[in-house]
């Protein structure tokens, strides 16, 4: 029995002695520092979709996946706006705005849950509050999005991706007629589109905001109708609000409209457009257009590419000002027909060099082999002011192709031009200052001693006889979109179409945007 026993203590020795040697000589696991390891997300971005009506916090989650079959450290886990965020972040228990050194065993992962907290009241927030949780790992940078609506508004949110254009929502489907009111403000996320045969009318004090390369866009044969009043206009602008944005450009994209059919035209009545990249893009793509856009009281204004942006289109436009653009203010190209009358173009773009004019023209589209394709084209220029800072304002580019007219009559001209020609240029002031209320506040009103006063052609005033502001310019019209007022200047606050202060910004480069090809059709 005593030699069972000991045979048994031995056995149990040996066992427990060869566990030993085995931990002892197992290593711990090595961290890869392979750069070809990277994390796995649950989502792509984390969405708040909720519209808040009160200090809102909620709380999502995002999955942190290490696929491969190697431990790895993840460097560094934060916030892009560290604590200045509107986000807090939770990482496997621990609350904080940045990690360092978090380690994730191969096949594991870890849960981050996001809070956000916005105050909807608070009038100066961004309507879409973002940020960005950014991970470093193997030196591979990777970011999450962080996105939530900060105030009570109309969300519309692009839904349908395609290869080759910006991501869209239809707003007014075909045979369909969707009014917009002022109610609340509209929050445009991607682009708003009016389908073919589809009808959008903005009523008179709407709001529409837009997110970064954002935009509105009808499609052929849609139908845009902006209906805003002197006293209550429409405005489009980035959907930034707190004060460095105010007058900031390249916030959003642009409003394009392509061609319509005959009798439904593009209105835009009684509006501002503001600080985005191009304001109007008014285009033909698989026909010549038979309808035509017209302005009436708009104001375009800081766009960092071009105000009003033109391919074989008609846009009639009467008390338009368009000014402070980094490319051209006005743009009409590949022919067409255009009437500017009782209006301002102004090119005193202050954010960096501009090399080009206030206004190009010409009249040919380029083949795939790049030869001139001659269009017919015609522009009337009537009591109207196009100046700026460069020495010449003015460029055009004809080919003697097609018949192509340019007539500016009544009218102060920045420009190199010889003007003796009457045929093209009737009552014309060459080069002088129409001195300005205050560029540098974008107020294009006119000083009293302005050589515009009282030198407008008196016919082609009664076709508009009250000015931007709805003052009368008869008996004795002024040149441009505003008619002088005595006392104006201690009423700089005032104005209905009025342009916010600039503020100080440093430089702005001329970005470049994608011109989409056509939408194919919902």
């Amino acid at each position: 029995m005593k030699l069972i026993v000991r045979n048994i203590n031995l056995v149990i020795y040996l066992v427990l002695a060869s566990l030993l040697v085995t931990v002892s000589c197992r290593k711990e696991e090595s961290i890869s520092d392979s750069p070809s390891i990277k994390l796995s997300f649950s989502a792509d971005s984390v969405i708040f979709d909720t519209v808040f009506t009160s200090i809102g916090s909620v709380t999502k989650q995002l999955r942190v996946y290490n696929t491969s079959k190697n431990k790895i450290k993840i460097s560094n886990l934060s916030l892009s706006q560290g604590d200045q965020s509107a986000y807090r972040i939770n990482v496997d228990g621990e609350a904080g705005s940045s990690f360092s050194d978090l380690e994730l065993a191969g096949g594991d992962s870890i849960y981050i849950f996001v809070r956000v907290t916005i105050d909807p009241l608070n009038i100066n927030n961004p309507y879409v509050v973002e940020d960005d949780i950014n991970f470093l790992t193997n030196g591979n940078e990777q970011s999450i999005k962080l996105v939530a609506w900060g105030q009570d508004a109309h969300y519309i949110l692009a839904d349908t991706y395609i290869d080759g254009l910006p991501p869209f929502k239809i707003v007014a489907d075909s045979l369909e007629t969707v009014t917009w009111t002022n109610e609340k403000p509209y929050v445009i996320y991607g682009y708003a589109v009016i389908n073919s045969y589809g009808k959008l009318i903005i009523g008179e004090g709407s709001r529409i905001y837009f997110h970064e390369n954002s935009g509105l866009w009808a499609y052929v044969d849609g139908v845009l109708n902006v209906a805003g009043t002197v006293d209550n206009p429409v405005s489009f602008q980035g959907d930034r609000l707190e004060e460095d944005y105010q007058n900031l450009p390249g916030q959003w994209d642009r409003i394009w409209l392509m061609e319509g059919r005959q009798g439904h035209d593009h209105i835009i009545e009684n509006a501002i457009i503001r600080n985005g990249f191009i304001g109007l893009q008014p285009e033909s793509f698989t026909r010549t257009t038979e309808n035509k856009v017209v302005l009436k009281n708009v104001v375009i204004e800081n766009m960092n590419g071009i105000g009003i942006f033109s391919r074989i289109f008609n846009i009639l436009a009467s008390n338009t000002v368009v000014s402070n653009c980094g490319g051209y203010n006005l743009a009409l190209t590949g022919g067409g027909y255009y009437s500017f009358v009782q209006s301002t173009i102004a090119a005193y773009w202050p954010f960096s060099v501009r090399n080009t004019p206030a206004m190009f023209i010409n009249n040919y589209l380029l083949d795939t082999l790049d030869n001139p394709i001659p269009i017919a084209f015609n522009l009337n220029f009537d009591n109207s002011i196009l100046y700026g800072y460069n020495t010449d304002e003015l460029e055009t580019d004809m080919d003697g192709g097609a018949d192509s007219l340019y007539f500016f009559k009544s009218s102060i001209l920045k420009t190199s031009f010889d003007i003796s020609n009457t045929e093209y240029f009737t009552d014309i002031m060459k080069n002088e200052d129409p001195l300005f209320d205050s560029i540098e506040i974008n107020d294009y009103r006119i000083d009293s001693l302005s050589p515009a006063v009282g030198r407008a052609n008196l016919s082609i005033a009664e076709t508009v006889p009250k000015d931007i502001l709805n003052n009368s310019r008869l008996p004795i019209p002024d040149i441009g979109a505003y008619q002088f007022m005595p006392g104006q200047s201690a009423n700089k606050n005032t104005r209905k179409l009025g342009i916010l202060p600039r503020l100080s910004i440093k430089s702005l480069e001329l970005g470049k945007k994608g011109n989409y090809p056509k939408l194919v059709s919902k």
